[in-house]
């Protein structure tokens, strides 16, 4: 009943722009901070982004800051992350998360976050 379903993924040339969506149901979205994670193969999982429950704040990981933007429209239960000036080493496995009772300050980390997607594939590649 709980179900967190990342789209959008795909194979976008180097300089390039993607829009990742996740879709929530059976979740009060707004009562939950949003995170989206990546994780290239052999490597850690890392924080890209977070998001407040009403979207008033948000962080970054340094090497996104500028090109990717989270935002939510918690009347749909999805969040979104706008990628833009994609580069080779974007490329990953995206995930979105949520977490209750965590605030969004500096970028997230996994153990916060209580609820996970299965992920959505992203290849940046000429």
């Amino acid at each position: 009943q709980l179900q967190l379903v990342e789209s959008g993924g795909g194979l976008v040339q180097p300089g390039g722009s993607l829009r990742l969506s996740c879709t929530a149901s059976g979740f009060t979205l707004e009562n939950y901070v949003i995170g989206w994670f990546r994780q290239a193969p052999g490597k850690e999982r890392e924080g890209l982004s977070c998001i407040s429950g009403s979207g008033e704040s948000t962080d970054y990981l340094d090497s996104v800051k500028g090109r990717f933007t989270i935002s939510r429209d918690n009347a749909k239960n999805t969040a979104y992350l706008q990628m833009n000036i994609l580069k080779p080493e974007d490329t990953a496995i995206y995930y979105c998360a949520l977490s209750y009772g965590f605030y969004c300050s500096g970028v997230p980390t996994f153990y916060e976050y209580n609820y996970w997607g299965q992920g959505t594939q992203v290849t940046v590649s000429s």
